[in-house]
């Protein structure tokens, strides 16, 4: 066991730095983030779904704005809201999202008494007036009266800042910190303010704060349900607004022992008892039914004119905000970025009438000290004992029983229990143990490295040093795409040059050649003199291996390109290329003698390749391509140029000059393509006159191509001797 020593003390170091996390003596702000992720995840794939209606969201929206005006409105429309929603529609509960913090002045009655108070003193006429008008235009005093005796519960907010001033009234808070004397119950206290006016908070049936708390990423998951102000206890606004639907039910905090800190709230009603449960500072998890609008929205404009199905409303707990962008009122949440703050206490009034709000009280950190301490000492103790397959499933299994675990606890007990601490715990103990393995086994496979690399791209052989287990030198036989290319005039260009100059060409040229093709994952066959031999899809597997063929013939091409200058500085010849590829079942291994041994590639697909690529001198093309390519390589547009026989086969074959993809192909080039197909056929159907024509016209636009004058002279000299009806088109070609 001495050779486990280091990585059991690794794990166990590591293990107390999370079980320090998570009983507070230190703060690991990921665990802390990814906690949060998953908490949003959970939340999310749990959500119910659908339309709850029995809480309505009357809404102050950009329809609403646009036919009333900007808010806030004039009392008397607010009052008239009032009226409609609990007269008209008898709702059951109206809560305000809103505040109603300054006197109204938007009816003039300020301006007319100051006329009063002056030129107009003693007008009579004018006092009487007046005194007729005051009533119709103090728009508060009608609001004042609107609320007395209907189950309306206004809404105010706290502030937290050094600086944050009080104005309006506050409702009787619910308790006193001397209430809790004794009890290790932690409040959100707020130092500031802004409620309602008290001629509002006087006569209204109840009143509760509408902040949420918002956590250290910036997201609301919990609604404070108790908050301390200068020794008070006040309520949530959905909270005031559940009691005033159960008929002012009583209240009263909920301890499980004498020593424990407060872990729910009791609802007491005619109609029974509903438990809240509360976290360490007397918050509820908001139990987000869905995304935004889970609920139904009715525009606040309607509500006034009357013309909202009754149906809608009757009955229905009403929650008054707004979900235009312009009043500020949009909250990130976990269920959408920017979240309607209205829709919040919608969702807390309902999820407490089900009883469906998750709990998360002080033991749950018990259960996660427990889960880490036990799961982790049984993957410190196993995970260096075992092979890298049984450590993984042990890993795994270990991530799986507590998952499970945290869903059950979620689902069926409605418990919040973090799993982040756990999780990251076990990833990095397997991570320690894989690494470990890694380095120690690393000579295993180095020598695999030094076996494949004799025979494999250094490349590949880093990717297949991973599984080395995979991979095989036998021969198999396999559906691969082989390519050819070569210098064209390369005896005449190696006669031009010294020895130490053709050296210095062709390395530049080759090494050039072999990063395109390592770059496309090719396997570099060999070098044959200046010709380049190289492969795809085998060791590794590739499904697009005729593909990436194609698309490197192509870029060889252009990185040809990009050696003129520098060759021509020193004295060098410009160099000019064919591609030959082919793509079909070969026999793919280690291939040779016990003195000397390749991994190579043979067959008759490969013979083909290689006959393609001394075709491309007779056609005047830099890369030809077979039938098998053509037919894999999808996304390519391709050119055929003819059927042929090559040397030493008998059945024909298509070949094809690849143009490049068809999504970066110019219309121009497209054109051309189909005067050409069209002379082909009419070639083919040996229309010389037709064909030649099509052909001079192709010559206009591009009178340097060698194709086309081919074909002029084939023509011409069937012309001369017709091949008769039974001619199949195809040329046949008795060299190499």
């Amino acid at each position: 066991m001495k050779q486990y020593a280091i990585r059991f003390a690794l794990g166990a170091a590591l293990m107390l730095v999370f079980l320090g996390h998570v009983v507070g003596w230190w703060q690991i702000p990921f665990v802390s983030l990814v906690d949060a992720y998953l908490y949003d995840a959970r939340l999310r794939l749990s959500a119910p779904g659908g339309l709850d209606d029995r809480v309505v969201v009357v809404d102050i929206d950009e329809k609403s704005l646009a036919e009333e005006g900007r808010w806030p409105w004039s009392r008397d429309r607010v009052s008239l809201l009032v009226r409609q929603l609990t007269d008209h529609y008898k709702v059951a509960v109206v809560g305000f999202d809103v505040v109603f913090a300054e006197p109204d002045e938007s009816s003039g009655l300020k301006v007319l008494e100051e006329i009063g108070k002056g030129e107009f003193r003693d007008n009579k006429a004018y006092q009487e007036a007046l005194g007729g008008l005051r009533r119709k235009l103090d728009y508060d005093r009608q609001f004042a009266e609107t609320l007395k005796g209907r189950p309306v519960v206004l809404g105010y907010y706290f502030s937290g800042q050094d600086d944050a001033g009080k104005s309006g009234a506050l409702p009787p808070p619910l308790f006193n910190l001397a209430d809790f004397r004794g009890r290790p119950v932690t409040f959100t206290h707020w130092k500031g303010y802004g409620a309602n006016l008290a001629e509002f908070q006087e006569t209204t049936a109840s009143a509760g704060h509408f902040n949420p708390l918002v956590d250290f990423d910036g997201i609301s998951r919990r609604v404070p349900l108790l908050v301390e102000h200068e020794g008070g206890c006040y309520e949530a606004l959905s909270l005031a607004m559940l009691r005033l639907k159960l008929g002012n039910a009583a209240i009263r905090p909920g301890f499980p022992d004498k020593d424990s800190g407060m872990e729910w709230l009791e609802v007491s009603s005619a109609s029974g008892t509903l438990r809240i449960p509360v976290d360490d500072q007397v918050a509820a998890l908001i139990p987000y039914r869905g995304p935004e609008r889970s609920f139904p929205y009715i525009s606040a404009v309607d509500v006034l004119r009357g013309s909202v199905d009754a149906q809608k409303l009757e009955g229905k707990i009403v929650v008054v905000g707004t979900s235009a962008p312009g009043l500020m009122d949009l909250r990130a949440t976990p269920v959408g970025a920017t979240y309607p703050g209205v829709e919040i206490h919608a969702n807390l009034v309902a999820g407490m009438l089900d009883g469906k709000i998750k709990q998360k009280p002080s033991y749950v950190y018990a259960i996660e000290v427990l889960e880490i301490f036990f799961l982790g000492t049984v993957l410190i103790v196993l995970l260096p004992l075992l092979s890298p397959l049984r450590a993984s499933l042990l890993a795994a299994g270990s991530l799986l029983a507590a998952g499970m675990l945290n869903y059950v606890l979620w689902s069926s007990a409605d418990m919040v229990v973090p799993i982040a601490s756990f999780l990251i715990l076990a990833l990095m103990l397997y991570g320690i143990d894989a690494a470990w393995g890694y380095f120690v086994e690393s000579r295993t496979k180095r020598q695999f490295t030094d076996l494949f690399g004799q025979y494999v791209p250094p490349e590949l052989v880093d990717e297949m040093a991973k599984n080395p287990e995979t991979y095989s030198m036998e021969g198999k036989k396999e559906e691969l795409t082989v390519l050819f290319s070569d210098v064209r005039g390369f005896t005449t260009i190696s006669e031009g040059l010294d020895p130490g100059e053709l050296a210095q060409l062709m390395n530049a040229y080759l090494g050039k050649m072999t990063n395109v093709i390592r770059n496309r994952r090719g396997t570099l066959d060999k070098y044959i003199g200046d010709a380049i031999m190289a492969f795809w899809g085998a060791p590794v597997a590739n499904a697009e291996h005729a593909r990436e063929a194609v698309l490197t013939a192509l870029e060889m091409q252009r990185a040809l390109r990009e050696l003129d200058e520098p060759f021509k500085a020193r004295g060098w010849p410009e160099l000019h290329i064919g591609v030959g590829i082919n793509t079909g079942p070969m026999t793919v291994g280690d291939m040779g003698s016990p003195i000397r041994k390749a991994y190579t590639v043979m067959g008759d697909a490969v013979n083909t390749a290689s006959r393609f690529e001394g075709l491309t001198k007779q056609y005047g093309v830099g890369v030809l391509a077979g039938e098998g390519t053509r037919t894999m390589a999808k996304d390519i547009l391709f050119r055929e140029v003819d059927r042929v026989r090559p040397k030493g086969k008998d059945d024909p074959v298509g070949i094809y000059e690849p143009l490049g993809l068809v999504s970066e192909v110019g219309k121009e080039v497209q054109d051309e393509l189909k005067l050409w197909q069209q002379a082909l056929r009419l070639y083919r159907a040996q229309d010389w006159d037709g064909a030649e024509l099509q052909l001079l016209n192709l010559l206009q636009r591009a009178p340097e191509c060698k194709l086309y004058k081919v074909y002029v002279d084939r023509i011409g000299h069937y012309r001369a001797n017709p091949p008769g009806e039974s001619w199949d088109g195809v040329t046949t070609f008795e060299t190499k």
